[in-house]
């Protein structure tokens, strides 16, 4: 699967030319023939002056949360592999920062704390310390 690049809300298909960092977050294009200069700065991005919203959807991405990361409503805090519950941070009830970890997972030997993606109240807590779970399976809801 490729990554797919919106910019302005419009999927658009990868340049092909010589694209060259000048520094973090600078670049030199070279298309056809002509030179572009692109700054990229969170989800903007500046070429020759005018100025783009994007993001970029990458299939390969792992993605620790299912839902919606921000705004209203739910968030559900998934495993993103198959692994063994370390450690619980978190109690239901409890008021949390994005970021913040809730759940510490073992998977292939290696530990990974899931985090919350943003600020809110941990509504459940689904795993007790040293639960086997499964890829995809909630850890943990937040409102």
């Amino acid at each position: 699967m490729k990554r797919v690049i919106r910019i302005d809300g419009k999927a658009v298909a990868p340049a092909e030319g010589d694209i060259v960092e000048t520094e973090p977050g600078a670049y030199s294009i070279l298309i056809d023939r002509k030179a572009y200069e692109a700054r990229v700065s969170g989800e903007e991005i500046v070429v020759n002056g005018g100025r783009f919203g994007f993001d970029v959807e990458d299939p390969r991405a792992w993605k620790g949360t299912g839902g919606s990361g921000g705004g209203q409503g739910r968030a559900s805090i998934t495993a993103p592999m198959p692994g063994k519950v370390v450690r619980v941070l978190a109690t239901a009830g409890e008021q949390v920062e994005a970021g913040q970890g809730i759940v510490v997972m073992e998977a292939m030997k290696m530990q990974n704390e899931m985090k919350a993606p943003r600020a809110g109240r941990v509504i459940s807590i689904a795993v007790r310390e040293n639960d086997s779970v499964n890829a995809g399976a909630v850890l943990a809801t937040i409102e």
